[in-house]
């Protein structure tokens, strides 16, 4: 498989994915550098190593926020 154009669909929800999870570490008062980072390692993995599509891109930060909400309310005292 050849290299793929940067503006591929795939990279566009890269992007768009990055963006909304800084965003959304900032909201929350969490470290953005972490979230973001995580999401460009699932997206990147996902992308170029198991060679999916913006859909399993899609799945693969949905199962980031389940993670995510799981590790922060385990972390939550009663």
């Amino acid at each position: 498989m050849g290299a793929m154009p940067l503006y591929s669909t795939n990279f566009v929800v890269l992007i768009v994915f990055a963006i909304f999870w800084y965003r959304a570490a900032d909201f929350e008062g969490a470290p953005a550098w972490l979230w973001t980072g995580l999401s460009l390692i699932i997206s990147l993995a996902i992308w170029r190593w198991l060679s999916g599509g913006w859909l399993a891109m899609a799945l693969g930060q949905a199962g980031l926020f389940v993670g995510i909400g799981i590790y922060r309310m385990r972390g939550r005292k009663p």
